[in-house]
């Protein structure tokens, strides 16, 4: 099994394989901090070693991008405390700055102290599939605002009088969607009209899987947490995005802090991976 550090920054990563019992090099690959980058660092690893457990040094503001692609592609992955990396770094310090020896430090620190005793970043079965359907919901919705923004500047084009009265967001409703098919087929066989109904036909598609997904996750989350749904202010989507992204809550040093909603929690602990 080999252990892959990993020195973390804004823009870029560097990675650093280890041999876990032997201590051996494997040597480094710098990544964008992106998803190609993440994608890539996945290929790399697994060319490595069949067996690999990636070790990030837990600084959330620059490692939870990367942890979030590692977990969703299926791979082991464990927090490295940063006040355990001093001595591990001073250990392989050279002159100058190297980000390739602080990512294998990392890894270091990790095979010295044995894999088992540092916190592992995961999620179990179910919480993967309400990561993935929250995640497909996601681009659902995303795909269906700009749908909905093209048909808009058609509509401009066409009733400009009937784009003005739309509420924000009010093409998803049932009522605004009946009031502009109405009016779009009196435009007959006209190009832009066409379009026009062929996006309304897409977003009432894209609205019914949006909602289908929503209750669907609602079911997800009762069975696997109803004690999330119980607490004030958390919604099905809202849960959705703890379970799926929160990857395991032994990292929180009180129960106050594993349970959303209650004094002392801290949202962006909660929310981030």
């Amino acid at each position: 099994m080999i252990v892959i550090g990993a020195d973390t920054h804004k823009r870029t990563h560097m990675l650093a394989g280890v041999d876990a019992g032997t201590g051996q090099v494997f040597g480094g690959r710098q990544i964008a901090a992106s998803d190609d980058g993440h994608r890539d660092a996945v290929r790399w690893a697994r060319d490595l070693d069949s067996q690999r457990v990636w070790a990030i040094e837990d600084c959330r503001h620059v490692s939870r991008r990367l942890e979030q692609a590692l977990l969703a592609a299926g791979e082991r992955v464990v927090r490295v405390p940063p006040k355990m990396m001093g001595q591990s770094r001073r250990g392989e310090r050279q002159a100058g700055k190297s980000d390739e020896i602080d990512a294998l430090a990392v890894a270091r620190a990790v095979v010295k102290d044995g894999v088992e005793r540092f916190p592992a970043a995961y999620l179990d079965e179910r919480a993967m599939e309400i990561r993935l359907l929250s995640d497909h919901r996601d681009q659902l919705v995303g795909e269906r605002t700009r749908i909905q923004n093209r048909l808009r500047w058609h509509l401009l084009q066409l009733c400009p009088e009937l784009e003005a009265q739309l509420p924000q967001g009010g093409l998803t409703r049932r009522l605004p969607q009946e009031q502009i098919a109405r009016r779009l087929r009196t435009f007959g066989g006209d190009a832009r009209a066409r379009v026009a109904r062929e996006q309304l036909s897409a977003i009432r598609t894209l609205t019914r899987e949006i909602n289908e997904l929503e209750r669907e996750l609602h079911t997800l989350i009762k069975a696997h947490r109803p004690a999330l749904l119980a607490e004030q202010g958390c919604g099905v989507l809202t849960a959705a995005t703890l379970i799926g992204r929160t990857a395991g809550a032994e990292r929180f040093p009180t129960d106050a802090l594993r349970s959303p909603g209650r004094r002392g929690a801290d949202p962006g602990l909660l929310g981030a991976s």
